[in-house]
């Protein structure tokens, strides 16, 4: 088992490792605040602007998390009022992206699960995410289709192709995750193999919608038109939140943060290996509360228990798995705070990476499932479109028992491997 205590011969971590830590995330903060508002951030979110939205994400969180971890050696004061602005700041910032990315996985759940061409694989200026979805080949703008408009071209009646291509537009776009090629990267070949470069009228082929039934198209065009919605929703209120007072006044302290960390009298001679050794130990015990011997085995069908309850709330039995998430990602960042201490570079440990990418693929397909729910409570629906989405649902919280089983692997093993 892991040791519950800090190594003794290990050198004490002095509070100003931790002064250190904040005044560069600070400094993080600052800079992608002012990449945003250079962007020119509007109404057609560009890639920079949702660059910079990102890392103000990263920022604020790894700052709130340490105030969380390390508060007895701050200003508590300080420290009680800074985190929930921060909280808000990140929460806020997530929504959109969070819309975006549900409506593109629930799309490709309905393709798979319908036996059709998904959205096609990276090809030419495509890249593929690293959870192994193809996403849709850059404009020569640099930027690539969003969701919602993969999702109007599939859930609209199936049109002829020609053999040259596809017919349409791309409807506005929005940014792609890194990795996507820029506006000064060299043309790539046409779809076709040809020598011709894809040019900005360019679009992504719409899925084969041959094999796709009336109730699936429909339950995609549902989708579509609710989280589009939450969407665009989402993005008005980011605006708005960027531009209110509350942020201006989050981002003052942030500035002074990023020159002068209050500390307490106290923390000059202050250990910080005790307090993040007791963000270690929240999680272990977090993680000894998982059904973690069910989720070891795999097609347990666990995740589907309470899967036809009428209660709109989310499902009851993720939410230890989303506290876990919470309490590796606070222990993620007291290790990137001490591992600062000797000025080098933050240390990365892969097995607690990896465990946290099934987490959030945990909390992705939860969500996912949802919004699935969800539309099926919409009234006056066509009994084939309830049934698309009650698989759509079913599918994903089969998704939610094979990230808990991916968790489980990874976590064994990096208790094992612990001296």
């Amino acid at each position: 088992m892991a040791q519950r205590n800090p190594d003794p011969t290990a050198a004490p971590v002095p509070a100003e490792a931790l002064a250190g830590y904040l005044r560069a995330q600070a400094t993080e903060f600052l800079r992608a605040l002012r990449l945003h508002r250079e962007s020119g951030a509007g109404g057609a979110t560009s890639e920079a602007s949702a660059e910079a939205a990102r890392e103000l994400r990263r920022a604020a969180r790894r700052i709130s998390a340490s105030l969380h971890t390390f508060q007895p050696v701050l200003d508590p004061d300080w420290s009680e009022a800074m985190r929930p602005e921060l909280a808000w700041v990140s929460g806020t910032l997530a929504l959109e992206h969070a819309c975006a990315s549900r409506l593109e996985r629930l799309l490709l759940a309905l393709h798979r699960l319908s036996g059709a061409t998904a959205l096609p694989a990276a090809q030419g200026p495509g890249t593929t995410s690293p959870k192994g979805t193809a996403r849709a080949p850059a404009t020569a703008s640099g930027r690539a289709p969003d969701a919602a408009g993969v999702a109007a071209r599939t859930a609209v009646t199936v049109s002829a192709r020609t053999s040259g291509g596809v017919h349409g537009t791309a409807g506005r776009t929005t940014p792609a995750a890194g990795g996507d090629p820029g506006p000064d990267a060299p043309a790539a070949p046409g779809p076709s193999g040809s020598a011709a470069p894809w040019t900005a009228t360019a679009t992504v082929p719409a899925p084969d919608r041959g094999n796709l039934t009336v109730g699936a198209a429909k339950a995609g065009a549902l989708l579509d038109r609710q989280l589009t919605l939450a969407r665009t929703r989402a993005h008005s209120t980011a605006l708005q939140a960027l531009g209110s007072s509350r942020f201006h006044g989050i981002a003052d302290r942030v500035a002074v943060l990023a020159s002068e960390v209050p500390l307490t009298p106290a923390a000059s001679g202050a250990d910080l290996r005790p307090l993040a050794e007791a963000a270690r130990e929240r999680l272990a015990d977090a993680v000894g509360a998982l059904p973690l011997l069910t989720a070891g085995s795999p097609y347990n069908a666990e995740a589907l228990i309470h899967g036809l309850s009428p209660d709109p709330a989310p499902h009851p039995q993720d939410a230890p798995w989303h506290q876990v998430r919470l309490l590796l990602r606070l222990h993620r960042y007291a290790r990137e705070a001490l591992g600062t201490g000797d000025g080098g570079d933050p240390p990365v440990d892969v097995r607690l990476l990896t465990a946290g990418e099934a987490l959030d693929r945990h909390r992705d397909a939860s969500e996912a499932a949802a919004a699935a729910a969800h539309a099926a409570r919409t009234p006056r629906i066509a009994p084939a479109t309830a049934y698309a989405l009650g698989v759509l649902h079913a599918d994903q919280r089969h998704e939610v028992e094979a990230a808990r089983y991916a968790f489980q692997r990874c976590w064994q093993k990096h208790v094992i491997g612990t001296p």
